[in-house]
């Protein structure tokens, strides 16, 4: 059985006006020293966090470690009387973002120049461990197809600047604008993988291979394929029930994908991000434009022996019943804003990363 792992990154906000605020002097620290049950480690913005899981190898394991590590975040967010915001994008921003410091980061933000001041995104990436090389190349051209269903089913950043923008995933067309963002090319095997990557270094379109912004990259760190196309989810399960999906999806026969072209996928990934699930998007399978609901129904059937063979139809199953009854993330927060206006949206988010309750055990996150 793969073992995979979970890393999500979260917006620390002012509980009311609910803009990304920057931590006070040592609490980042405070935070990032902390190694049990998974980590906990800066990001770009001092206003941005990232937890990891540990490899697992169950869905239980996996959502006790996504639950660990968001008590964790949530309660040091609410010393700061902050809420850490498991959301690909803020409600609204002040634009003066502060970098966090690292030659890294310091070389990130130079290349980005001005498009830093509004670089607030979040997101999930699902790291499916592969211990062959060249069959992880195999298994990133497997995924390709189905990135648009993927990202249709975890749509999480409609607002921006106190908006609504019309969009599910305002986040994914932030990252449009990075060099090597979206769809990656389909790789003939690990050497032209390399090639392209060079290609990209040569150009100094990015500084390391570690800044390619692909929807679905290999790991530079680890043995794994890494699927970043997701924003980040509201809620643990949501987080767990993409994972479970990328692990069956990883392991799945790939002989019924025959239609990969990058640009229709591509634009399927615009779609996906204006729409979620009402999208029209490719389906891999066929080579025509499907609605998202059909395609992402055609994803579960090419996962399924995976699946089953894992122990996770059941979860995966209920998650799409789920999505079905109460939408995405997107629709869950645009209802949550309707309903009682920031305030509302205020408690959704802080739902998500609830603080610990006395006993030990993590509040409730439906």
């Amino acid at each position: 059985m793969a073992r995979f792992g979970i890393e999500e990154e979260f917006l620390l906000l002012d509980e009311e006006a609910l803009v990304p605020i920057g931590m006070a002097d040592g609490t980042r620290e405070r935070f990032t020293r902390l190694r049990t049950g998974g980590t906990v480690t800066a990001e770009y913005l001092t206003s941005q966090l990232e937890t990891a899981t540990e490899p697992v190898l169950s869905r239980e394991d996996a959502e006790t470690q996504v639950r660990h590590l968001r008590a964790l975040v949530g309660w040091h967010a609410k010393e700061q009387q902050a809420i850490a915001a498991a959301t690909g994008h803020p409600f609204a921003t002040t634009r003066s973002s502060v970098i966090s410091p690292s030659p890294h980061y310091d070389d990130v933000a130079r290349r980005l120049g001005h498009l830093s001041r509004d670089h607030e995104v979040d997101g999930l990436h699902v790291h499916v461990e592969v211990t062959d090389e060249e069959e992880r190349v195999r298994v990133l051209n497997r995924l390709r197809g189905w990135l648009p269903a993927l990202l249709a089913i975890s749509g999480n950043s409609p607002f921006a600047n106190g908006l609504d923008t019309s969009f599910a995933s305002w986040r994914s067309i932030l990252i449009r604008r990075l060099p090597s963002s979206w769809c990656p090319p389909h790789f003939d095997d690990l050497d032209d993988y390399r090639a392209e990557s060079r290609m990209l270094l040569d150009l100094d379109a990015i500084g390391e291979t570690s800044s390619l912004s692909w929807a679905v990259r290999l790991s530079e760190r680890f043995p794994t394929v890494e699927v970043r196309v997701f924003d980040a989810q509201l809620d643990p399960e949501d987080s767990v029930f993409a994972a479970l999906f990328c692990r069956a999806l990883a392991a799945a026969d790939d002989r019924s994908l025959r239609h990969d072209r990058t640009d229709a996928i591509d634009a399927s990934l615009w779609n996906a991000a204006r729409w979620g699930m009402d999208a029209r998007i490719l389906d891999p399978t066929t080579g025509e434009a499907s609605d998202a609901w059909t395609v992402v129904e055609r994803m579960q059937e090419a996962a399924a022996p995976a699946l089953q063979e894992f122990g996770d139809v059941d979860y995966v199953t209920d998650r799409l019943a789920r999505l079905r009854a109460e939408g995405t993330g997107a629709t869950r927060q645009r209802r949550a804003f309707e309903h009682d206006g920031t305030p509302g949206l205020a408690a959704l988010l802080r739902a998500g990363t609830p603080t610990p309750i006395p006993g030990g055990e993590s509040s409730p996150t439906t």
